[in-house]
């Protein structure tokens, strides 16, 4: 056994670090840790979002993370957000919760100034969320998400340009029409539909979340747990779900929603968006969504799940006690839409944002490679020098593992007359170039 007392206290202290259990490196459960690569396919999937959105003439707003939990308990209410959500006590004594959604924090915002904005509103964020809920393909902890809101609209000219911004968007990631659907209903449809059959009020909610689940559960349980809530009623609405049309044909064409969902999907197709579905049974989870639903799902047989969605939902402003302010739109994940181009093939190859690559030949001064560095930085183009004072092939072999397409090896000869001869990593050609040609050689070379 080791006698601590003999031990001087630098010795202590290394023994003590020794006998400590080593930090796991891994990161939170269900969180991630973005490599560069990794932080690649998201900048560019975020890219792509913000890009689509300002073609639209959106602008871009944003909000802390943290929220007072009363915002998510009064919209969601307690169950969930004690569940379902980070939730705690600052040490002021506030409970408080990492947002979980960003619908209520820009509903917050747009009622504290809505005196002072020009309606209608176009706002978009990118933003990243936390749920505590059981990680899974396409489903974290922490993620992050698009959210496109028009604000002040309550016809469907909102609804077609939102559904329309989020077709483009799939367009923009490169993705064909038939990669993905969008399936589209009316909460109204549905409650005109309970009306007619006799559902009680008291009733609906719970229904609303069966039907929601009705492509994920067997027909059998599905027609279990409708008879449970309703009993003999339960044949109606079953027989009114076995076949989409047979809703709308139920209610006719005089229905004002059904008007109202039938001129929507015209509008879209008028757009030039053919895969549109009529899906009588999507409800979309959260209860505050007021008429048109619709959600973007992948065709694909290997990842057939509702990549995002959204819809109506005038009534959350109630919230705040302020007047209603029609609202639609929707959140669009980075998860999910990373599994799709995955699926699909349309995950972009890494490139370094490095242009070019200077290795140091001895006896060259770190200097002397600096200014040139510097000046090459000025005309336009991303330069990384070499510290490591390596052997010059193990400075080429770490800027091709690094993947940065050209490389420059700067030595005496080069400093003397001027000229260098800049090498294309991947074709391995090289060009003997004046400094002054280098940066336009870069730009125009395609890489």
């Amino acid at each position: 056994m080791i006698d601590l007392f003999v031990l001087n206290p630098l010795s202590v202290r290394i023994f003590l670090m020794a006998d400590k259990k080593k930090l796991d490196t891994s990161p939170y459960k269900g969180v991630r840790d973005f490599y560069p690569e990794d932080m690649y396919v998201l900048n560019y999937i975020t890219s792509v979002m913000r890009k689509t959105a300002e073609s639209f003439g959106y602008s871009e707003y944003g909000a802390s993370p943290i929220e007072p939990a009363e915002l998510y308990k009064a919209k969601s209410g307690e169950e969930i957000v004690s569940e379902q959500t980070y939730t705690f006590t600052d040490r002021g004594g506030r409970e408080v919760t990492l947002r979980p959604e960003m619908t209520p924090t820009v509903a917050r915002m747009v009622t504290a100034k809505k005196r002072e904005l020009s309606f209608p509103l176009r706002w978009y964020s990118i933003s990243n969320m936390f749920r505590y809920e059981n990680p899974q393909k396409g489903r974290l902890r922490e993620h992050y998400q698009l959210n496109m809101d028009i604000f002040g609209v309550s016809g469907l000219d909102a609804e077609a340009e939102i559904i329309e911004t989020a077709w483009q968007m799939m367009k923009n990631f490169g993705a064909k029409d038939d990669d993905f659907q969008i399936r589209i209903n009316s909460r109204l449809i549905l409650d005109d539909i309970f009306s007619s059959i006799g559902i009680k009020d008291s009733e609906k909610t719970v229904l609303l979340k069966i039907i929601d689940k009705k492509d994920k559960i067997s027909s059998d349980v599905f027609a279990d747990s409708i008879k449970k809530i309703i009993g003999n009623r339960s044949n109606e609405l079953l027989n009114l779900f076995e076949v989409n049309q047979r809703i709308l044909d139920h209610l006719g064409t005089d229905n004002p929603n059904v008007k109202n969902l039938i001129g929507l999907i015209e509008r879209l197709d008028s757009f030039g968006i053919k895969n549109i579905q009529y899906t009588p049974s999507l409800v979309r989870g959260f209860d505050y969504y007021t008429d048109i639903v619709f959600e973007i799902f992948d065709t694909s047989p290997e990842n057939k799940r509702s990549l995002f969605g959204g819809g109506r939902y005038d009534d959350i402003f109630n919230l705040f006690g302020g007047d209603v302010i029609p609202a639609v739109g929707y959140g669009m994940g980075d998860v999910t839409i990373r599994d799709f181009l995955t699926e699909h093939g349309l995950m972009p190859e890494y490139k370094s944002n490095t242009d070019l690559f200077i290795c140091q030949v001895s006896p060259v001064s770190t200097q002397e490679i600096s200014f040139l560095a510097s000046r090459l930085r000025a005309s336009g183009i991303n330069v990384a020098i070499d510290l490591s004072k390596r052997k010059i092939g193990d400075q080429i072999k770490n800027a091709d593992k690094m993947m940065i397409p050209f490389i420059v090896c700067v030595g005496e000869e080069e400093i003397k007359n001027k000229i260098y001869k800049i090498k294309n990593l991947k074709s391995g050609k090289e060009n003997a170039l004046e400094e002054k040609e280098i940066s336009n050689f870069i730009k125009t070379s395609g890489v």
